[in-house]
């Protein structure tokens, strides 16, 4: 599932593309006909991001919410658009640009009611600027329940997904399992910090990348998924940095991914 940097990442960019522009709308699938005809022709004043969660906003208070999900996906292009081929829920087009969505678990017109509950529900985004770390932390230091799974939940904490998870409890070398009331509030905002600036690159390149520079393969140059990362998919390969085989287990249907060395319980190894 894409994570929160992929939906800051593409506010930004539908924002260069289309943003006050007249937005012509269709829905080849025909899933999203009714809600295309009310976009189409009308203005998009801004994009928003908040979580997994994007938002459009188009003229006369028509707004568009789109979560990607697993599977979801938008495709760019340039000049005329490919003819629509399977389950196109959305076609976007704008003087020589074009957007197409497939596969998004939710495609619809909300209202600012809407909105509101949507957004109430979520916890601070890093990526945001309103994002508020202390409130994330009210949640996991009230709860028995380990902070990996804290972690995933978006009522917590907005756009983490498995990726981040796992790489930000590595690179603060926390046990996985550790209940969040034993989180103590100085290591949270240290994480929050951390996090806010992984993020943040991971909007500007678009991809995650979590290696400390010093742990890097190579100094230069953009690294392969394989090598971006210190635990996220490689269980059954020695740690980077101690060597100890990377484990993996299921938890709140997501698999983790940890050092046992590294990240054993009350043990913070240089």
């Amino acid at each position: 599932m894409p994570e929160g940097h992929t939906l800051h990442r593409l506010a930004r960019e539908q924002q260069k593309l289309f943003g006050r522009q007249v937005v012509r709308a269709s829905s080849p699938q025909g899933r999203f006909a009714e809600g295309a005809a009310l976009i189409d022709g009308r203005v998009l004043q801004r994009t928003e991001a908040n979580g997994k969660h994007l938002l459009h906003y188009y003229e006369g208070s028509v707004a568009l919410h789109i979560h990607l999900g697993l599977y979801g996906k938008f495709t760019t292009g340039t000049g005329e658009p490919p003819p629509p081929i399977g389950a196109l829920r959305l076609r976007l087009r704008a003087d020589s640009h074009w957007a197409d969505l497939r596969g998004a678990t939710a495609c619809e017109l909300i209202e600012p009611a809407e909105i509101a509950t949507l957004f109430g529900r979520l916890g601070p985004d890093p990526l945001r600027r309103d994002a508020d770390p202390t409130r994330a932390y009210q949640r996991i230091s009230r709860s028995r329940t380990s902070v990996a799974a804290l972690l995933m939940d978006q009522q917590v904490i907005a756009g983490i997904g498995n990726v981040y998870r796992a790489e930000l409890l590595y690179r603060h070398r926390l046990d996985p399992f550790l209940p969040g009331n034993e989180l103590g509030l100085d290591t949270w905002l240290e994480m929050w910090l951390d996090l806010v600036d992984l993020m943040r690159a991971g909007v500007r390149v678009g991809r995650i990348e979590t290696l400390r520079p010093e742990d890097r393969p190579r100094k230069r140059g953009a690294l392969s998924r394989d090598e971006a990362g210190y635990v996220y998919r490689r269980a059954g390969l020695p740690c980077r940095v101690c060597g100890t085989e990377i484990r993996t287990q299921l938890l709140v249907g997501r698999n983790l991914f940890w050092c046992p060395y590294c990240q054993a319980s009350g043990a913070h190894h240089a």
